[in-house]
């Protein structure tokens, strides 16, 4: 399932990244990997706060929608 639908305050494994190079290459130097951990703690209007190694990140409702998780 994409990030943007993932139930809140659930650990999910981060299963591939849908997205070109250069927003892939973005994500993993924030920490945000395949096979990676990450847990989703709010939405708001499709825009997402998530945690990954310890660090909250914000992500826009369009890069957080090419993150497939399960």
């Amino acid at each position: 399932m994409l990030l943007i639908y993932a139930p809140i305050n659930q650990e999910f494994k981060i299963i591939k990244i849908l997205a070109n190079v250069k927003v892939k290459k973005h994500l993993e130097d924030l920490g945000i990997l395949p096979n990676g951990t990450i847990t989703l703690l709010s939405v708001n209007g499709g825009n997402v706060i998530c945690l990954t190694k310890n660090v909250r990140l914000a992500l826009d409702k369009i890069t957080a929608s090419k993150i497939l998780v399960a």
